[in-house]
C-alpha cells in the first residue's frame, strides 16, 4: 500500500521486485564498479548493466534485433537526429514507427534527450545545472535524498556501489532538481526515473531530461499531495470501463481504490516493475507520445490479470486481487507481446483529455479545488517541440568524447606543401610526351627486321606511373577540412570531460 512519508504519499516498497541493497557488504562498497563489491566472475552482467535481480536480461523476456538489422536502424536514426526539426515537423509519423520498433540502444541516450526536449532546455540554459550543482541544497530533501540512493536498482552495476559514480551522480541530479523546483521538492518516485536516464546519458543531460519529465508528460506527479496521479488513477478506471468491462467490474464490486494498484506504475513510469527490456521499449514511445503510453500499459496489464473469469476465479476478494496485480505473469510483461498489446489498445491522447476533463469536474465537485494546478500535460514530443521552437544551434549535435586531438597547424602547412609538390610531379609527368613504344608483330614475315628492344622509359615518369596514389592525397581535403564558421567553438564541454556515462562510448562510435 502507499504510505505518508515527509509529508507526501510514498511508493510501497514491498511491492518492489528488487531486494534491497542492504544484503550487500557496506564495508566492500568503497568504489564504483562490481568487482568492487564483490561481483567477479562468478556473477554475470547482462547486457544491460544488470547483475542480478528480477530485471536481469533473459531470452524469454527479451526480443533480440538482428545486429545487421541494428546497423540500418543506427543509420537511419542518425540522419534523424541530424536534422531533427525537419522529422518531427514534417515526417513525425515515420518518428513514431521507429521509435514502436525500439530505439538501437547505442543511440537511445541520445534519442530520449531529443524527443524529450531536454536537449534544448540544455542548449537554451547553459551552466544552469553547474550553477545547480555546486549549491548545497535544502537539508530537508538532502537527508531524504541521501536515503534513497542506495534503494534504486541495486543490482545494476552502476549503482551497486554506496558511494560510487552511479550514486553520486544519481545524488547530483535530485538535488539539483529540488533547488531547479524549490516548491516542489523531491519525491521518492523521482530518484527512479532519474536513474534510467543516467543509465543512457551524462548527469547534465539527465537532469534536464527530468525536468522535462516532471513538467512536461507527468507534471504535478511529484507535487505535495499527489493530486495529479489520484487524478490519472480515476482516468484510468474510466478507461477501463471500456477496454476491460469485466475487469472494471470486478475492481469496482471490491472498492479497491486505483491508487492502491497504479501509483508505483505511472509514478515510475513502470521502470519497476516490468523486464528491462520492455522497460525500454516502453520508454521509447513513453517519451514519443506522452502520457497515453502509460495509460496503455497499464490497461493492458489489468486487462491480462482479471479481463477473463478464470482469473477473476482466483481473487475472490480485494486482498486475492491486490497480491495478483503484484505478482503479474512474466508472459504478459515479454517485451513483444506486451509492445504489440500497446499498439492494439485503442486510447488516443484525445480520449485521455476528454476523460480528464470530466475527471476533473467530478473531483472539483466532490472535493473542491486543486490545491496544486501543474501546467499543462504535453503529449508527445512533436507537441512539446511545437509549444517551443527550438533555434538552429539549440540542435547541434556534439561528440561526448574527443576521440583524436587536432593536429598542430605547422604540421598541417608542412604537409599542404608537399602534397603540392606531388600533384605538381603528376601533372608535369603527365604532360611529358611519352616515346612511341613498339609493338612486336606476334606474326612475323621473313623479311621484316627482327624486333628491336624498346627504349627504357625515363625513370622519374616510370616511378610516377607505377606508384600507387598516396592515400593522403584522397584523404586529406576530408581530413583537413576546417569546420564550418556557423558551429559554436570546439571548447571543452561538461560533455566532453564527462566519463561517467555506461552508454557514452557506444554512442560516439557513431559520430
Amino acid at each position: 500500500m502507499a504510505k505518508i512519508e515527509n509529508g507526501r504519499q510514498s511508493v510501497d516498497t514491498r511491492s518492489i521486485r528488487t531486494i534491497s541493497s542492504s544484503h550487500i557488504d557496506d564495508e566492500s562498497s568503497l568504489g564504483s564498479d562490481s568487482e568492487i563489491n564483490g561481483f567477479t566472475s562468478d556473477r554475470q552482467t547482462d547486457k544491460y548493466g544488470f547483475i542480478g535481480g528480477a530485471q536481469q536480461y533473459s531470452e524469454a523476456s527479451a526480443q533480440d534485433v538482428p545486429p545487421e538489422v541494428l546497423r540500418q536502424r543506427e543509420v537511419k536514426w542518425l540522419d534523424m537526429l541530424s536534422h531533427w526539426d525537419k522529422w518531427m515537423i514534417k515526417r513525425f509519423n515515420k518518428v513514431r514507427l521507429r521509435c514502436q520498433k525500439g530505439i538501437p540502444p547505442a543511440l537511445r541516450g541520445r534519442a530520449w534527450l531529443y524527443l524529450s526536449g531536454g536537449k534544448v532546455k540544455k542548449e537554451q540554459n547553459q551552466g544552469k545545472f553547474q550553477e545547480l550543482d555546486k549549491q548545497p541544497g535544502d537539508p530537508k530533501w538532502i537527508d531524504v535524498i541521501e536515503k534513497d540512493l542506495h534503494r534504486q536498482f541495486p543490482f545494476h552495476e552502476m549503482f551497486v556501489s554506496r558511494g560510487g559514480h552511479g550514486q553520486q551522480d544519481l545524488f547530483r541530479v535530485l538535488k539539483a532538481y529540488t533547488l531547479y523546483r524549490p516548491e516542489e521538492g523531491y519525491c521518492q518516485a523521482q530518484a527512479p526515473i532519474a536513474a534510467v536516464l543516467l543509465m543512457h546519458m551524462p548527469a547534465e543531460d539527465a537532469f534536464w531530461g527530468l525536468v522535462q519529465i516532471c513538467e512536461k508528460y507527468l507534471p504535478g506527479y511529484y507535487s505535495p499531495g499527489l493530486e495529479a496521479i489520484q487524478l490519472d488513477g480515476e482516468i484510468l478506471f474510466a478507461l477501463l470501463r471500456r477496454v476491460s468491462p469485466l475487469a472494471f467490474r470486478h475492481l469496482e464490486k471490491h472498492k479497491i481504490d486505483p491508487i492502491l494498484y497504479m501509483t508505483e506504475w505511472f509514478m515510475c513510469a513502470f521502470s519497476r516493475t516490468l523486464p528491462w527490456a520492455s522497460v525500454l521499449r516502453v520508454w521509447d514511445m513513453f517519451l514519443c507520445d506522452g502520457v497515453k503510453i502509460i495509460f496503455r500499459v497499464g490497461l493492458v496489464l489489468l486487462k491480462c490479470m482479471l479481463g477473463t473469469r478464470e482469473k477473476l476465479k482466483a481473487c475472490q476478494g480485494q486482498y486475492e486481487t491486490m497480491e495478483l496485480l503484484r505478482a503479474i505473469e512474466p508472459r504478459y510483461m515479454q517485451e513483444g507481446f506486451l509492445v504489440r498489446e500497446i499498439l492494439e489498445v485503442p486510447v488516443t491522447a484525445r480520449d485521455v483529455e476528454r476523460v480528464h476533463h470530466s475527471q476533473l469536474k467530478r473531483w472539483k465537485k466532490n472535493r473542491g479545488e486543486l490545491n496544486f494546478k501543474p501546467p499543462p500535460r504535453m503529449h508527445g514530443a512533436q507537441l512539446i517541440m511545437l509549444a517551443e521552437p527550438p533555434r538552429r544551434q539549440d540542435l547541434q549535435q556534439n561528440p561526448t568524447i574527443v576521440l583524436e586531438a587536432s593536429q598542430p597547424a605547422s604540421q598541417l602547412k608542412g604537409k599542404g606543401k608537399e602534397e603540392k609538390q606531388s600533384k605538381k610531379k603528376k601533372k608535369n609527368s603527365v604532360k611529358k610526351s611519352q616515346p612511341a613504344v613498339e609493338i612486336p608483330n606476334p606474326y612475323p614475315l621473313p623479311n621484316d627486321p627482327p624486333p628491336s628492344d624498346p627504349p627504357a622509359p625515363p625513370p622519374d615518369s616510370s616511378s610516377s606511373m607505377q606508384e600507387p596514389v598516396p592515400q593522403t592525397e584522397t584523404d586529406s581535403p576530408h581530413q583537413q577540412k576546417e569546420p564550418p564558421t556557423d558551429l559554436p567553438p570546439a571548447k571543452e564541454s561538461t560533455l566532453q570531460r564527462s566519463t561517467q556515462s555506461l552508454s557514452s562510448t557506444e554512442q560516439d562510435t557513431y559520430l
